[in-house]
């Protein structure tokens, strides 16, 4: 069984300089550090989840994505991971931007809106989906900006990212696939994973 925390580990690099915005208690830090050798930091905006990270050793300051990457001099870090966190933010454009300043690359998850399962459940109910990666009701979730592999796809495309690798992950399955033609990953991933660089 595949998940997103797996793909990300295999995609940073040993010893690698790494910021995980959105880091939440500091998890896939710790993971990083001790299968790479990561010389992880972490931004969090929870200070219950910044203290709980801190008191087990990492390195994780309490910050908003959204107004204090900017803070961070440009490459800084050899990789910035948005684990899920891209969707909860005001500006995800503008984060990816900044990501892409301070790092040499980013590594970024989301939840696939495209997946079939959403799709049906929509048509179906006519009410907002919840399933196992979209686990919070309309009106409970932190998701502000749902989107899909094809919508990521052709963002990344105007902004002039580089997609060096993607997969979409379902039941527990990660399978690559070719950002020039999302149409599959976008109906049967229920998560998705991508390695982004700048055109530089």
């Amino acid at each position: 069984m595949t998940t997103r925390y797996d793909l990300i580990a295999a995609l940073v690099e040993n010893e690698a300089r790494v910021l995980d915005v959105g880091c939440g208690d500091g998890s896939l830090l710790r993971r990083l550090g001790e299968e790479r050798r990561a010389r992880g930091y972490g931004l969090e905006l929870d200070a219950a989840l910044v203290a709980q990270a801190v008191s087990s050793g990492l390195s994780v300051v309490q910050g908003d994505a959204d107004t204090d990457l900017g803070d961070y001099p440009a490459g800084a870090f050899d990789t910035v991971v948005l684990s899920n966190s891209l969707q909860a933010l005001q500006s995800p454009v503008a984060a990816l931007r900044e990501a892409l300043r301070v790092g040499r690359g980013a590594v970024v998850s989301f939840p696939n809106f495209g997946h079939w399962r959403v799709r049906t459940d929509l048509l179906t109910s006519g009410r907002m989906p919840v399933s196992k990666a979209l686990p919070a009701k309309w009106h409970e979730t932190q998701n502000i900006h749902l989107c899909t592999v094809r919508d990521f796809v052709e963002l990344a495309r105007a902004e002039g990212f580089v997609i060096e690798k993607a997969f979409g992950i379902s039941s527990g399955r990660a399978r690559s696939f070719s950002p020039g033609r999302p149409g599959r990953a976008n109906l049967t991933a229920q998560e998705a994973v991508f390695l982004l660089r700048s055109k530089r």
